[in-house]
């Protein structure tokens, strides 16, 4: 697989600077890759409109009329998977990058090690995102990222997939829980919980980022955070 990278700044030398760096990596971890540099966000959303077959996108946020936090914001509206990456030369704009789900945050100058980390990490995820989950529902193969599954739920003989489209089959927890993998926590008897999602965890509740509260079980707590310490 040859992973598709854009980088987007305004500074040349910036630019061909991480560029450089992205090639060192990608032959030092045998990954074929493919740059592309932009010197605006606005660059890069011409392009965008006419290939959007992008995986890792390497994101100044200080440029021009648009700044890469307004890129992102809108990029993550129709694509979930792209791994964003923000440089900056300040830290101020950090807590922004919560509502792109950004993977990192570089400081300028970029260190090379770091990036490295950052860009094993961000192939990881995409590999991740690849996994899916087969359904049959009214006689309809139906398939689900493992990452778009936000929780499961069961209802009498019934368990429903909370998605980007809901759906519910008639399976076991237990069935479904073995097609899964250890991103997923089972808290009971009632629910499986993907622990991307989770924002916040209380003795009695578990808050996702879609606004769902899930009751947690007397007990779950400590085996909860560990789990959820144990991924990150």
């Amino acid at each position: 697989m040859i992973y598709r990278i854009a980088i987007c700044d305004d500074s040349k030398p910036d630019a061909q600077y991480i560029s450089n760096m992205v090639s060192e990596w990608a032959k030092s971890s045998a990954i074929s890759i493919r740059i592309d540099l932009f010197p605006s966000s606005e660059a890069f959303l011409f392009h965008y409109e006419q290939d959007k077959e992008y995986d890792i996108l390497l994101l100044d946020i200080e440029m021009g009329k648009k700044s890469g936090i307004d890129l992102a914001k809108e990029i993550r509206r129709e694509n979930t998977t792209i791994q964003i990456v923000f440089i900056t030369g300040y830290s101020d704009y950090i807590a922004q990058g919560y509502d792109v789900s950004a993977l990192h945050y570089l400081m300028k100058p970029v260190d090379q090690g770091k990036l490295f980390s950052v860009l094993q990490r961000g192939v990881e995820k995409l590999q991740y995102n690849e996994r899916v989950l087969f359904l049959d529902v009214s006689g309809e193969s139906i398939r689900i990222p493992l990452h778009e599954i936000r929780y499961l739920e069961v209802n009498q003989n019934y368990v429903t997939l909370y998605a980007k489209d809901n759906h519910t089959v008639k399976k076991t927890l237990s069935q479904l829980e073995k097609e899964l993998d250890d991103t997923f926590f089972r808290t009971g008897r009632s629910f499986i919980i993907n622990l991307s999602y989770i924002r916040k965890v209380t003795k009695t509740d578990v808050y996702l980022s879609d606004g769902s509260i899930i009751p947690l079980p007397r007990g779950m707590f400590e085996r909860l955070n560990r789990a959820i310490i144990d991924k990150t």
